[in-house]
């Protein structure tokens, strides 16, 4: 019987399930068999692999959960992997004539390694990409964001609002650090939904170096602003991609000491950013003798496995549907896309890539675009030339904490 094989890479994202699931249906309904493959590309790489095969009832249980009934891993095959460890015999005698992968880059790359291993051993196969991340930093067209971005982003609104009711409450600042590892979409969209006074992201600074002062700067601005307006509470939420941005020696100032993933970027869920930087926080505000108290969350985990919402359970679903579109049309070596209006559509990897390093750059915060702006100008608090005067209230220079200053804009 022909079959398909399926696995997923990376890390979690809301709408995973739906993915597998929509795939499985479209497929099995078309007279296939579709054998899950667990732990990511390690059962490739493994004589026994984990795999499990689908049927509808399975697809129809799993669709609209949180989180992912195929076990995840980072696992990335060195060449010497391919050469002594390459399950071949998985491939012939399941008679698999596709190759699904769900995750980010790093996954879609590894994907494409097996298919060209697969061809040069005389055994063509299709493989097509369903591409994954909470950040929105893949660079899809204008408009279409990844699957799992708005799930997330609604989930950390809700966890971001009853933050800054505390706030409000307990008369406190809470500092807030979202997942983001290359861009700061994440932040800025559950910052904005939540008319947080401060919003940091790394793409604020495209006409200065990120420093850890500059980011402790900010905040202070805003709670600066804030004692201006009569106001004692607030909250800034920071994205964590801060700290890619951030030299050696900047890095070392902030006390962090990282571990690296198997695709060399830092392992940033093993510490707690939001306690990192309440911690340089509180330091500058008692040297400069502000009265404030201030509480660390992070954002980060929470919002990984959480039930998708409407828009990417739907989303999710047409992503599914149109890798077997995609398939039937003979495409291969590219990821499925799902414009606005629905219409299913390749996108090669050669196509994104960077020509030099071979890797996908990321899709970044356009900070000049209007969204951004309106928020900046609009929603959040802090020190202009304006407020000067009364700024000395707290502190002796308050040029030092002017937001465009800060940034250079």
């Amino acid at each position: 019987m022909k079959a398909i094989a399926i696995l997923t890479g990376g890390g979690p994202a809301p709408g995973m399930n739906t993915v597998v699931a929509s795939v499985a249906k479209t497929f099995l309904r078309n007279g296939y068999r579709v054998i899950g493959l667990h732990e990511g590309y390690t059962g490739l790489f493994s004589k026994t692999p984990r795999t499990v095969d689908f049927d509808f009832m399975l697809s129809d249980e799993i669709f609209n959960r949180g989180g992912s009934y195929l076990k995840m891993s980072r696992f990335k095959p060195s060449d010497k992997n391919f050469q002594e460890d390459f399950n071949l015999d998985f491939f012939v005698k399941n008679q698999i004539t596709l190759l699904v992968t769900v995750g980010g880059d790093d996954t879609a790359s590894t994907a494409n390694r097996i298919a060209k291993f697969l061809t040069d051993k005389n055994y063509p196969i299709s493989n097509i990409h369903v591409p994954k991340t909470i950040d929105n930093d893949l660079p899809l067209p204008v408009g279409s964001p990844t699957f799992g971005y708005q799930s997330a982003k609604a989930e950390g609104t809700r966890i971001g609002t009853t933050v800054y009711e505390d706030a409000r409450t307990s008369e406190n600042w809470f500092v807030v650090a979202a997942m983001g590892r290359s861009a700061g979409h994440l932040a800025f969209g559950i910052g904005a939904a939540c008319h947080y006074p401060m919003i940091i992201i790394p793409e604020m600074f495209n006409k200065t170096t990120i420093t850890v002062d500059k980011i402790v700067n900010l905040v202070v601005s805003s709670i600066i602003k804030r004692k201006i307006m009569g106001l004692k509470y607030g909250a800034a939420i920071i994205s964590e991609g801060v700290f890619h941005e951030l030299s050696d020696e900047e890095i070392k100032k902030s006390g962090i000491h990282f571990s690296y993933d198997d695709h060399g970027h830092p392992e940033l869920g093993k510490v707690s950013k939001a306690h990192i930087f309440n911690e340089m926080l509180e330091a500058k505000v008692k040297k400069l003798g502000i009265k404030v108290k201030s509480r660390p969350v992070e954002i980060g985990y929470e919002v990984r496995c959480q039930t998708p919402v409407a828009f990417d359970l739907v989303y999710c679903s047409m992503l599914g549907m149109g890798v077997h579109k995609l398939f039937s049309e003979g495409k291969s070596g590219c990821m499925v896309y799902i414009d606005p209006a629905g219409e299913c559509s390749p996108l090669y990897l050669k196509d994104l890539q960077d020509p030099g390093t071979g890797k996908i750059p990321p899709r970044l915060v356009n900070v000049d675009s209007n969204r951004v702006q309106s928020v900046v100008n609009t929603l959040l608090h802090y020190i202009t030339p304006a407020d000067y005067e009364a700024a000395r209230e707290y502190v002796s220079d308050p040029s030092e904490f002017d937001f465009n200053k800060i940034l250079n804009w």
